[in-house]
């Protein structure tokens, strides 16, 4: 089973990688990753370094948004799946550099879908966000309910499901969008909430949060987030519904789905500070500031389609996943936050 992982040095993609690499019978991954420094380089090393000598595991540094590159390896490698969780991240970024989005989540993109076109994978599993959904969506957030995306980065990501549906609805290209909810744990990016309030308590800095700190989030720990991405990765295809007979022939349906992946537990940001500070043991410094534009006001996920799909079930409570994540952060930050150690 081969398996091409982008974004591979990133904290949901090396995660999948070592879960890939740990399954009983021999996967074949090659991941690839530009490194970029949207946040420090030395982390996404880190998490190579645990990839590193493991059989069945080979690295490429290179960006997909440079088409030949990409179509040569994809060319060499014929994956049976492409797990495409490479990105350019971050809400608020994108209000200030919209071109690293255009290069990696449209261009970029794009090009996966045309080298999987190309030499056609079992599966092209690719990761879209909760943030497709906007304002005014009722919660918990269902599939088939979105409104216009309140950021550029959401509507990038709302263009990859439909880059990816007009592929799947052409070409016969069987792909399936995994809308993630807020993930968290060891190894993850350091400029999201959880890390960034932690290291901020353990340096005495102060925590701002928007909104007077009443946004909601539904916090996915990663081993759950993995474990839903393998599941419908790996899935078999699924057969097209029977035609009654005597009904008359249409096109069969595009072989393009989306799924939500969350915990379906949203949390108050105020109560989160709180748990991280029971953990640290210090008291968190927090301003409280009006909402910003581009946040939603809670998000939550509907898991009705997944379940029925696949059987996800989150398992980690946010107390056990933050636990861990502080145990990490300790270890690879330091008693004080400064690191990495």
């Amino acid at each position: 089973m081969k398996i091409l992982v982008t974004g591979a040095a990133g904290f949901v993609g090396s995660a999948v990688c070592q879960r890939l690499l740990a399954q009983p019978g021999r996967a074949e991954v090659l991941g690839l990753d530009n490194l970029n420094d949207y946040y420090p380089v030395a982390l996404k090393q880190a998490r190579l370094a645990r990839l590193e000598g493991r059989e069945g595991f080979r690295f490429v540094r290179a960006d997909f948004a440079d088409a030949p590159t990409l179509f040569g390896l994809v060319d060499g490698f014929r994956p049976d799946y492409i797990v495409h969780l490479g990105a350019q991240a971050g809400v608020r970024y994108s209000l200030t550099h919209p071109e690293a989005y255009v290069h990696s989540n449209l261009v970029g993109f794009g090009n996966i879908l045309e080298a999987a076109r190309r030499h056609p994978p079992k599966h092209l599993v690719f990761a879209s966000s909760s943030s497709v959904y906007g304002a005014g969506v009722p919660t918990p957030f269902r599939e088939d309910a979105v409104s216009e995306p309140l950021s550029f980065y959401a509507a990038t990501k709302r263009a990859n499901e439909h880059m990816a549906f007009s592929y799947a609805h052409v070409h016969g290209l069987r792909c399936t969008g995994l809308r993630f909810f807020t993930v968290y744990g060891p190894w993850g990016r350091p400029d999201m909430s959880p890390i960034l309030f932690a290291r901020d308590i353990l340096a005495g800095r102060t925590i701002k949060l928007w909104n007077h700190g009443k946004y909601r989030r539904d916090f996915t720990y990663v081993d759950d987030i993995v474990d839903g991405i393998l599941r419908i990765a790996l899935s078999p295809c699924p057969l097209p519904p029977e035609r009654p007979a005597g009904a008359a022939a249409s096109p069969p349906p595009a072989p393009y789905d989306v799924f939500n992946i969350g915990n379906h537990h949203p949390v108050e940001m105020l109560a989160f500070v709180q748990m991280l500070e029971s953990l640290l043991g210090k008291k968190a410094q927090v301003e409280l500031l009006p909402p910003q534009p581009t946040e939603m006001p809670e998000t939550c996920a509907d898991l009705t389609r997944i379940r029925a799909a696949v059987g996800y079930e989150p398992r980690t409570p946010i107390e056990d996943g933050l636990r861990r994540l502080v145990d990490w952060i300790r270890e690879y930050y330091g008693p004080d936050g400064a690191g990495p150690v």
